[in-house]
């Protein structure tokens, strides 16, 4: 007698607020502001944070990393990028 077994497919886990955990604190600012406003350019994400633009951007950086932001380009100015929080 055999015993068919179906292999279990692991689903895609998303990363969630513990991915956030070990980063450093000014990457937990950045996706606090995040999730509090929809959606964020840098400039506008330095002026939330009240921190250094290049602080911002490492902190957009180290939270891509660990894929809880999502980027695009700015509707109204292709020069600029709009991020949001990809976690919930």
């Amino acid at each position: 007698m055999s015993v068919t077994e179906s292999p279990q497919v692991e689903a895609a886990q998303e990363p969630g607020w513990e991915a956030v955990e070990d980063l450093p604190p000014s990457a937990k600012l950045v996706a606090k502001s995040l999730e509090y406003n929809n959606s964020l350019t840098q400039s506008q994400l330095a002026e939330e944070t009240l921190l250094p633009g290049r602080t911002v951007r490492y902190a957009l950086s180290r939270l891509e990393e660990v894929g809880v932001v999502d980027s695009r380009f700015s509707f109204s100015d292709a020069r600029k990028r709009v991020y949001t929080l990809a976690i919930e």
